[in-house]
């Protein structure tokens, strides 16, 4: 996606164009290729960083067997969609410093980081709703029923992914009316609009599933703790430490989550074409940053997954069979 330049002085001094780079009108669009500037490298790096982590991911949990638990799809998934992700960010790199910008690399780059984000907030939700029904239905969580409906959700979020992301390439963007443009060139403000309200619905029905992980939670605990009147100190203790603990990285997740998403939904729906470009980066990034930590968060955060990738670093470290899966482990 592309900014919207009502300054042109504002191009000169980043080096960017939209999502990284600068809409100006055909007729003003210098011929020659702009020169290689620290955001261009900071670009590329980023990108190529983001698909490294993402395919490490993909790779580790596809190559494994044991890994085909309904969560370990959805992280699948998740890795797929921001490995794109980055794909998208090394693609606009080359077209807008290695190759002349032209009408198709917008629309291409466009379409395929709107595929990578929808697919990877989807993704997000997706993972939140199966943390919920591993709590919630703990005695047929894995079985070949929830496999098969962990399949279907995963084909809705490519199947929507995706027509969502060929809506530029597909006559919904402002190339030919550029008074119709959104704070991200080439896509409308009405298609704009209709993408972060449908994004900040996502993040609604993710924050209310996390809600019910912390209802069922806490019904799980209180279950316990009446089965345990006389519970040893050290042990209540570290019951308690655990839960601690794992209320504070729910609280890091859900505030990455949030801190990431909520800034460009929200601007994508207040901000135009004649929005200081600036706002529209400083608020894209971070949901483009959201791939870059998702991994972190999520996946490798996984005792099954660091346990494949260190037999893959280190073979003779791990001798032992792997535990068993723990869907609340994620």
């Amino acid at each position: 996606m592309f900014l919207n330049a009502s300054e042109a002085a504002w191009e000169e001094s980043s080096g960017a164009a939209s999502l990284l780079s600068l809409d100006q009108p055909e007729d003003s669009v210098p011929s020659d290729i702009p020169p290689l500037s620290v955001w261009g490298v900071a670009l590329c790096i980023s990108g190529t960083l983001i698909a490294t982590e993402n395919a490490i991911v993909v790779t580790t949990i596809l190559a494994t067997p044991s890994l085909r638990a309904p969560v370990f799809l959805l992280l699948a998934s998740l890795g797929l969609a921001d490995l794109l992700a980055g794909v998208a960010l090394i693609l606009h790199f080359l077209f807008l410093f290695c190759l002349q910008p032209s009408d198709w690399s917008e629309l291409l780059t466009s379409g395929l980081l709107v595929t990578s984000l929808s697919a990877s907030l989807c993704s997000l939700m997706g993972v939140a709703l199966d943390r919920y029904l591993s709590l919630s239905h703990a005695l047929t969580y894995g079985s070949s029923q929830s496999r098969r409906r962990a399949a279907i959700l995963l084909l809705l979020i490519w199947l929507g992914a995706s027509v969502i992301g060929a809506g530029p390439a597909m006559g919904w963007n402002c190339l030919n009316e550029p008074a119709s443009c959104s704070v991200a060139r080439p896509l409308t403000r009405t298609y704009l609009s209709l993408l972060c309200g449908g994004f900040l619905v996502v993040m609604a029905i993710t924050l209310q599933l996390y809600a019910g992980i912390c209802r069922v939670a806490r019904r799980h605990a209180h279950a316990i703790a009446t089965q345990r009147h006389f519970q040893p100190a050290h042990q209540s203790y570290a019951s308690k430490h655990s839960n601690g603990r794992g209320f504070s990285r729910l609280i890091l997740v859900l505030s990455v989550f949030v801190g990431c998403w909520m800034p460009f939904s929200i601007w994508g729906l207040l901000g135009d074409a004649s929005s200081p470009p600036l706002y529209t980066y400083a608020t894209l990034v971070p949901a483009a940053g959201s791939s870059l930590l998702n991994p972190l968060l999520y996946s490798l955060r996984n005792k099954d997954i660091r346990k494949v990738l260190l037999q893959a670093c280190c073979p003779h470290r791990c001798t032992h069979n792997m535990h068993t899966h723990n869907p609340v482990d994620v």
